[in-house]
């Protein structure tokens, strides 16, 4: 089959449609000349590699022979991966929003040959079905508008265009934060909880970790019983339903149903971030095993499965794999996971097939009762359908019994599954996505005191900073894949690497991570900033092909590259004792005020920087001659609590007291007694007396 020219693209979901005979082209300058030179309008189609919808829209539109003539004759089409380019995505989007009252992927957007969308929409069925007009009929009807009727189509898009700069302009007049405003999102937050399944809102459920880290902060700082149990016991819901990979770890996008049992099977790389230091954190405060179980298993499916032989995370796995290796055309989603009884009783045996479809609640004739997708007719997902207790007790064994042949099932499994094609793997490298992933390794690595987690982070920070940095002029690069690096980064690129870098500094206390985390906010400020009106663009200045330069602030699957800034740097002012830091972050608190006191739902990871902001600066400094056992010794204490406002630094030599002490000349005064170590901690940047002993420290603590 011949290929267009998206075959010399690096994206995989470009790639994905290079066979396809449609005239694509992508996102640039050559695509826009072709359409000013022919005086015509360009269709941008935008998703993703693993999005379900984007590929059945291929198979029934782009490969469509028909579909993709009146395409080349009548437009300019061009594709985008949005996770290359979320700038065009997130402009595109709010003019589809707009005139449609929802988006989502793929995005279907007409716009002028000069970028003006006058039409858009979603996922489109070649024919009128779904009450939805059929794409064949959309292109015939924009076509010969374009040519008949064109005035009217430019004053629409350009009617609309106006009130979206309008709105995104906005009010900026600024408001004081009231603390209260925190009781309101708690209130609203559980407002929407289901107290039965956990999660917040009704199907389909999506898990949204920065709910829980505002959650799990209000709790900390009220001591709000309520906002740690919704947490926890969303975390445990989640946990044990089918949106969680029973066998090899790791989370799908969302489930379809209330009670996280059908998910949505694709699996992204910032999920597995988040929800890990969710887990992560809900450990720390409760000691309870089992959360740290779930974050372990996490971990380990992204170093399976997730991560590149030089150390960076891959983006995606896809929901859709193949049924029958025999007919690799034909797939389905989910079939990489699902189970007969069959398969299980010959994979296991009697009686572990037995134990093991009872906890897992798997029927003989399948048991998804009402299938969404129509795709498991006879097949199972697994989910803990009963507990261990629960299982010895029906089969009058030991729970130790239980568990030793649980472990043993899974292991068979997994290598029965691996037999399995796998589901299509992006496996391109973002920089922010890593820098999510890096953050999470290392939080791993100090809570849950395993070494290979802070090698984890470690790598891909090198890899970063290898393939996608520039130490010259201190700028990051988007994404690298085959060997190529390209796009220059975003602000959300800039923001969670310099979380990552700092998460991986209080996880390994080398100080080259702390400097070069002041350089890169340095540069997200000069890239990104609003020195008028205070928080920060999504992209740079100078890409004429952008509309407008959005400010993001929205707290959804990921977190804003706004709500990270301003945490980063209310941390780093607390680390390297940065004034204009702390004005910088408190600015941006202040640029989103008006949408803060509104509608705090919106940014509960905001709300986390705020509590930030709100708390007195607080310091916990180690210091010793080596990484002593007495050094260990208090750093475990450190370790053992839930801190969210405090910042962990170390002098743990020469070196590293050389280099903290251009920050602040008090780290250089901080010593212990020979052959020992001392903890500092300091509030308001007073500190108390060191103390030596681990329960000294304890009390500090408290």
């Amino acid at each position: 089959m011949p290929s267009n020219r998206l075959s010399q693209e690096k994206s995989p979901y470009l790639l994905q449609h290079a066979n396809n005979p449609v005239d694509w082209y992508a996102w640039g300058p050559e695509a826009f000349a072709k359409a000013r030179d022919e005086d015509k309008p360009i269709f941008l189609s935008i998703g993703y590699s693993t999005c379900h919808w984007c590929h059945v829209m291929e198979r029934e539109s782009f490969e469509n022979e028909q579909i993709a003539a009146a395409m080349n004759q009548f437009f300019v089409p061009v594709k985008v991966d949005r996770e290359e380019r979320p700038d065009v995505d997130r402009i595109y989007m709010l003019f589809v929003q707009a005139t449609t009252g929802s988006g989502g992927w793929p995005m279907s957007v007409f716009l002028t040959p000069d970028l003006q969308p006058f039409y858009g929409g979603t996922y489109f069925p070649p024919d009128n079905r779904y009450g939805r007009p059929g794409f064949g009929a959309i292109l015939q009807h924009l076509g010969k508008a374009w040519g008949d009727d064109r005035e009217a189509i430019l004053k629409s898009g350009a009617s609309v265009m106006e009130q979206l700069k309008a709105h995104v302009a906005g009010d900026t007049t600024q408001v004081a934060l009231q603390k209260d405003l925190l009781d309101t999102a708690f209130s609203g937050f559980k407002r929407s909880f289901d107290s039965e399944h956990g999660g917040f809102g009704g199907a389909p459920k999506f898990p949204r970790p920065s709910v829980h880290n505002f959650l799990l902060r209000y709790y900390q700082g009220t001591k709000n019983r309520e906002a740690l149990e919704m947490v926890l016991q969303t975390l445990r819901e989640m946990a044990k339903g089918g949106m969680n990979d029973q066998l090899g770890g790791g989370f799908h996008r969302y489930s379809v149903d209330e009670r996280w049992f059908v998910p949505h099977f694709e699996k992204m790389l910032y999920d597995q971030a988040q929800l890990a230091i969710s887990y992560l954190e809900a450990f720390q405060i409760t000691r309870e095993n089992y959360f740290a179980e779930v974050a372990h298993d996490i971990f380990e499916y992204i170093i399976r499965d997730m991560t590149a032989p030089d150390g960076g995370f891959y983006s995606a796995e896809d929901a859709d794999s193949v049924v029958d290796p025999e007919h690799p055309h034909e797939k389905a989603e989910g079939a990489f996971y699902v189970w007969t009884r069959k398969e299980l009783n010959e994979i296991l045996g009697e009686p572990a097939a037995d134990w093991f479809a009872y906890h897992y609640g798997v029927g003989e004739h399948g048991n998804v009762d009402s299938d969404p997708h129509g795709e498991f007719g006879g097949k199972n997902i697994l989910y803990e359908a009963h507990a261990v207790e629960e299982t010895a007790l029906r089969f009058k064994i030991l729970e130790d019994e239980v568990i030793s042949a649980l472990d043993e099932a899974k292991i068979k499994l997994m290598e029965a599954r691996s037999l399995r094609v796998r589901p299509h793997l992006d496996d391109k490298i973002l920089t922010s996505w890593n820098g999510l992933m890096i953050s999470a390794f290392a939080k791993g690595a100090q809570i849950l005191d395993e070494p290979k987690y802070l090698e984890s982070a470690a790598r891909a920070t090198e890899f970063i900073l290898k393939n996608m940095y520039n130490p010259e002029t201190v700028v990051l690069l988007r994404r690298f894949r085959d060997g190529d690096a390209a796009i220059p980064a975003f602000l959300d690129d800039y923001a969670f690497f310099i979380q990552g870098l700092l998460d991986l500094y209080e996880a390994n206390f080398q100080v080259y991570h702390l400097d070069l985390a002041v350089q890169l906010t340095a540069k997200m400020i000069e890239l990104f900033g609003d020195g008028e009106r205070g928080g920060f663009f999504s992209a740079a200045e100078g890409d004429s092909s952008l509309l407008m330069r959005l400010k993001d602030d929205y707290d959804g699957a990921e977190p804003s590259g706004n709500s990270v800034a301003a945490l980063v740097l209310l941390r780093l002012a607390r680390m390297a004792d940065k004034e204009s830091f702390r004005e910088q972050g408190e600015g941006t608190l202040q640029c989103f005020s008006q949408g803060l006191s509104k509608a705090p739902f919106g940014m509960p990871q905001m709300l986390a920087a705020y509590m930030l902001s709100l708390s007195s600066p607080r310091q916990i400094v180690i210091a010793s001659d080596g990484r002593t056992d007495e050094f260990s010794a208090l750093l475990d204490e450190v370790r053992l609590r839930f801190l969210p406002n405090a910042v962990i630094l170390a002098i743990d030599g020469a070196e590293a007291r050389e280099g903290l002490s251009r920050y602040s000349t008090v780290f250089g005064e901080m010593t212990a007694p020979e052959g020992t170590a001392a903890a500092y901690v300091c509030e308001n940047f007073a500190c108390q007396l060191p103390v030596t002993e681990a329960v000294e420290l304890a009390e500090l603590l408290q």
